[in-house]
């Protein structure tokens, strides 16, 4: 049996607390187990394959879902900021001034956050192959074990996604034995990606994650539409078109009905969603749960609340400590009073109602949000909202039981009313299916601007992925050039404690060649 030796231990935090895989038939709760060293795995149980896969799921709930990321990666397209400046005031000077502090803690914990997901996807990939020994080429099991490495690689894909496109060159971590890490080429790393996603869209199910058998579990879907996302990158326009033709096609996606509900519990592993993380408290009120910690907490509004009764009363917040729980976080993501403006311009109804929570407005549910000097935005992120009411009792933490949304199907729309734009096509089918939901007028004959307009509105606070659209289309500089970005801002610099550690990261970017890199 294969060790795997700790090589690549300075982009690992000092204390990483695992556990053997659970019996649990609950697949998000089971741990990785083939971590770093190996435990001894009995690869002959093919029935337990599954759990080395289940391991990668579990990382990218404890790394991805770090609340740093959302604080320094959803803040960085001038409609959205960090909201304070006290004690994590360099992630707003990230996010308003473009002044990049490379000894922050947060931006070398994003950069151990991401390649803790490629470590885990090496490492599982490893076991997964161990199984395969026991396994007859052809067979369905085998077929099986293809699938399952599918969900790794892409997931791993999917970790390099976000090293890249805020870190541009990076480093390829192929396997866990691997010594040298020169930093590779932005096109190199796209390139690996894309190898990993063509696997996977080879092997894995041709269904949406809710019909899955474990539900949630990501499809060939989800990898067309990362795919997807990298071509856009590229500018490969063509790719873009032909992927999101196929998800549009035949992967029997649909917009959720109620837009406000979607980000909330009931749109939980609706037909929407290509890609979410899961979480559970099991329906009790205390005892295990199944958390992404404080990810939902950091983005709630920070201020003083009261509760207005069916009677319009306003109650005070005495008495009402569980309510008051529920819709209290930490602040720190804020949006720029120029882009709710500019939304309200628009005409936007219910996009606003979800997205924006403005102090001095009440939630549907009745909550007054007030305001607070702890922070310098009155409006907070309304994705992040998860009413009272549908918090289990005793579970009453900012967004507590919600699953983090990542890849939804109204991108892969505008993903491809944007392609057939560019292509010379006509984008109104995708394009007008968004606005419809929103309740939007629509359109005829869209422009690149429109839809563009459309992605700014329909994703904001959404991975980052509005930044990427100012960076891929050239205009970062009009836009965020007065809040002080330059083009050699594009990328946030490489984590002082990284330099410290591996000095061969300042050395130039090359062309990534996995002999040179494997011992």
């Amino acid at each position: 049996m294969k060790i795997l030796k700790k090589t690549f231990s300075y982009v690992l935090p000092a204390l990483m607390v695992v556990g053997g895989a659970s019996s649990c038939t609950d697949f998000i709760e089971i741990d990785p187990e083939n971590k770093v060293p190996e435990e001894e795995v009995d690869f002959s149980a093919t029935s337990e394959m599954y759990k080395p896969v289940v391991g990668v799921y579990n990382e990218v709930r404890a790394s991805a879902m770090h609340y740093i990321n959302a604080l320094l990666m959803f803040t960085r397209d001038g409609d959205v900021w960090s909201g304070r400046y006290d004690d994590q005031g360099p992630a707003a000077t990230f996010s308003r001034e473009f002044v990049y502090d490379n000894s922050y803690w947060g931006l070398n914990q994003v950069w151990i956050n991401w390649y803790n997901i490629v470590r885990i996807s090496n490492s599982a990939l490893t076991s997964l192959d161990g199984y395969a020994q026991y396994l007859s080429e052809g067979s369905a099991d085998y077929a099986t074990y293809q699938s399952y490495c599918g969900e790794v690689r892409t997931m791993r894909a999917w970790a390099y996604y976000n090293l890249v496109t805020n870190f541009g060159p990076v480093p390829i971590y192929s396997d866990n034995l691997q010594t040298e890490f020169r930093r590779a080429t932005i096109e190199s790393v796209y390139n690996y990606m894309l190898e990993d996603l063509n696997y996977a869209m080879q092997h894995m199910q041709h269904m949406r994650p809710n019909e899955m058998a474990y539900p949630g579990a990501i499809t060939v879907y989800t990898a067309e539409m990362l795919a997807a996302k990298i071509y856009m990158l590229m500018g490969n326009w063509e790719q873009v078109e032909t992927l999101t033709d196929d998800i549009i096609n035949n992967g029997n996606f649909s917009l959720y009905d109620d837009y406000y509900q979607l980000f909330k519990i009931p749109g939980k592993l609706c037909d929407e969603s290509l890609f979410e993380c899961q979480v559970t408290d099991f329906g009790n009120g205390s005892g295990d749960e199944i958390t992404v910690d404080q990810f939902f907490n950091c983005q709630g509004p920070n201020g003083n609340y009261a509760w207005i009764d069916e009677k319009g009363e306003s109650q005070s917040k005495a008495g009402i400590t569980d309510k008051t729980n529920a819709i209290s976080g930490w602040g720190f993501i804020g949006y720029e009073p120029e882009f709710v403006a500019w939304a309200e311009a628009r005409g936007e109804t219910v996009r606003a109602t979800t997205s924006f929570l403005k102090a001095g407005s009440t939630t549907p549910e009745g909550w007054f949000i007030g305001t607070s000097s702890a922070t310098t935005t009155d409006c907070w992120n309304g994705k992040s909202y998860l009413p009272y009411d549908q918090m289990t009792p005793g579970r009453t933490t900012y967004g507590s039981n919600n699953n983090v949304r990542i890849f939804r199907y109204a991108d892969v729309l505008l993903m491809n009313a944007e392609a057939k734009v560019r292509n010379g096509g006509n984008g109104d089918a995708p394009f007008n299916e968004v606005r419809r939901r929103a309740q939007m007028e629509e359109l005829t004959n869209v422009t690149l601007d429109q839809v563009l307009d459309e992605r700014r509105m329909e994703l904001c606070s959404e991975w980052g992925y509005v930044y990427q659209d100012l960076v891929r289309t050239g205009r970062a500089a009009t836009v965020l050039g007065p809040k002080g970005w330059t083009e050699d801002k594009t990328y946030w610099p490489v984590p002082a404690t990284q330099l410290e550690n591996l000095p061969d990261l300042l050395l130039e970017p090359v062309e990534y060649n996995a002999a040179s890199v494997s011992e």
